[in-house]
């Protein structure tokens, strides 16, 4: 089916002012998506009111506005420049919420402008907890025991409920980075937190629900046409057990505990709920399973490109938004090229050979009185994402991108650490848990006991707990390795098998307390050199045209060749 004739020119909302849990990543989608239409011929106009992004550029679109984003400025920019569509899913939370509004006031019939993408419908079905609750009921899927509050008379008598669920978790509708959200433990805690809920909702609506401490969290990045034509893009595993906003977790993709069996269901689960909504482009969708059987329930679902849908495309290569942009004017997945391979289309599901690891950047170094406790409502300001063969290198890879002034796991305060200050710090998560767990690896601590306080999965302790084992080897083989003398062979595999493992020179540098123009030398001695392979969405099942690369030390790399455009060759 071509792209819709009716549709020339399209007004795309983005997403307003930087703020937690809307940042830098809805400029990214943003852009995608205006060149995308452009590039179907389509006449963008753009409204945003944060000048400092790359989407209000005057190439990026035909029309830019930096105006106010509400009702009253968006109707003066829809009737002076009368698009044929509002693409609103590409600004966050800001976009999709002014879009309702829009439509509620009427001015989008007035104007006689569609809605395009996921519909106003599913948008309802999504974000109000009522409606989506019961659509997860009718279609099947499991949803937490909860309970939908709109008063604070109603929050008063949930309080004293006899029969509920200790703790509970509130989640308030139609906010940001879990707004106004909590986790409470008591009454008192529950009115606290649900009355400030109910005030930062845009509906004056929360849902208070049960709170599956342990359990794992999983998302899916979907994407759907209007054929009904439906993949998975990708998936990804919270280092975290359930507890914290996902943007304040550590996140990898893909998933690394699941069994086939999981992986299939939850997928499945994925694809049934966006066809359920009517959602057409991509959305994604949070689920928990309980790690000691196939139990899981549906959390929430984000009816637009998303913070992680960011994470997503630059993970496999697939560019979320700009399909998105294309299925909002008419197209189907299966006429979208692949801009990657530039012969396959974008109904193939991507593949991936590697593994990413993100990991949120807090901005704790500046706010140093505040509190560095992560629960449900973000904190987070930024995060790292790195690319590796294996879990332990793409690690080691984003711990170094952080900027923090941390090369490897261990904390930089460890020797001021009793053991009750890591026993706290493991079951009570901060910004330091990640380091808290290899402290507690160096000093002797079993990964059923970290793994019982902290809530995860013993496959990731193990290979962090072989990090800090491998680590401490080289510590204790610190005197085969004396500048100034050529190294033994036993000192050669140690050293390579540490670079591909993830260690840096520097890291290593201070291992051997030697400096780091050392470590380069004796690398270049054993002839090791990094080798780049290619993100390319297929798992080099296709050759690729404009893949990007990472780095590794492995024996060979892919795809370089002299006839690849030099504009590819970007390297993680």
């Amino acid at each position: 089916m071509p792209r819709n004739p009716n549709i020339k020119k399209v007004l795309v909302i983005g997403s307003g002012p930087i703020v937690i849990g809307q940042a830098a990543e809805f400029d990214y989608a943003g852009t995608q998506a205006c060149q995308s239409l452009r590039e179907e011929g389509v006449s963008v106009v753009l409204v945003n009111s944060n000048p400092a992004t790359i989407m209000t550029d005057p190439e990026t679109a035909d029309a830019v506005y930096i105006e106010p984003l509400n009702v009253e400025f968006v109707e003066r920019i829809i009737a002076k420049e009368k698009p044929d569509g509002l693409l609103p899913t590409l600004g966050g939370q800001t976009g999709l919420n002014l879009a309702t509004e829009l439509a509620e006031a009427g001015i989008l019939e007035k104007y006689n402008v569609t809605l395009l993408g996921t519909p106003l419908s599913a948008i309802q079905k999504a974000e109000d907890r009522q409606i989506f609750r019961t659509l997860m009921q009718e279609i099947g899927e499991p949803v937490p025991e909860s309970w939908i509050i709109e008063d604070e008379v109603a929050l008063e008598e949930l309080s004293h409920h006899d029969e509920a669920p200790w703790p509970l978790i509130v989640r308030p509708a139609y906010t940001l980075g879990g707004t106004g959200g909590g986790i409470a433990h008591t009454p008192a805690q529950l009115n606290e937190i649900g009355r400030r809920g109910l005030k930062l909702s845009p509906r004056h609506q929360i849902m208070v629900e049960r709170y599956l401490a342990g359990w794992k969290e999983i998302e899916y990045e979907v994407m759907r046409d209007a054929a009904d034509t439906c993949i998975t893009v990708c998936n990804m595993e919270n280092f975290d057990p359930m507890g914290m906003h996902t943007g304040d977790s550590i996140v990898v993709a893909p998933s690394q505990t699941l069994s086939d069996k999981e992986y299939q269901m939850l997928r499945s689960a994925a694809l049934k709920i966006i066809r359920a909504l009517g959602i057409e482009g991509g959305c994604n969708v949070q689920m928990s399973l309980d790690p000691n059987s196939f139990a899981y329930y549906i959390i929430e679902v984000n009816p637009r490109v998303s913070r992680s849908s960011a994470l997503a495309s630059k993970a496999t290569g697939y560019p979320i938004a700009r399909v998105a942009a294309k299925i909002a004017v008419g197209l189907h997945l299966d006429e979208i090229p692949n801009a990657v391979t530039q012969k396959t289309l974008a109904c193939f599901e991507p593949a991936l050979d590697y593994i990413i690891v993100k990991i949120p950047r807090w901005p704790f170094d500046k706010f140093t009185a505040a509190d560095r406790r992560i629960t449900t409502q973000m904190k987070a300001t930024g995060e790292v994402m790195a690319i590796s063969r294996s879990f332990e290198g793409a690690l080691l890879k984003a711990i170094r991108s952080l900027e923090i002034g941390q090369v490897g796991l261990r904390p930089k305060n460890a020797d001021r650490l009793s053991e009750m200050d890591i026993e706290t710090g493991l079951a009570n998560a901060t910004d330091q848990r990640l380091f808290l767990v290899a402290e507690a690896f160096h000093r002797g601590m079993l990964v059923q006991e970290v793994a019982d306080l902290s809530g995860v999965d013993p496959w990731f302790l193990v290979k962090i707990q072989r990090l800090v084992q491998f680590e401490e080897h080289l510590r204790v083989s610190w005197p085969k390795f004396k500048s100034g003398e050529p190294l033994t062979e036993e000192a050669r595999a140690l050293l390579a098998d540490a670079k591909r493992k993830g260690f840096a020179n520097r890291h290593l540098a201070a291992i051997f307390a030697v400096t780091e123009s050392h470590v380069r030398d004796w690398v270049k001695e054993i002839g090791l050199k990094p080798a780049y392979k290619m993100v390319d969405t297929c798992a080099a099942e296709f050759e690729a045209a404009t893949p990007y690369f990472y780095s590794c030390y492995e024996e060979e790399s892919e795809g370089m060749n002299s006839s690849m455009p030099s504009a590819s060759l970007r390297i993680c």
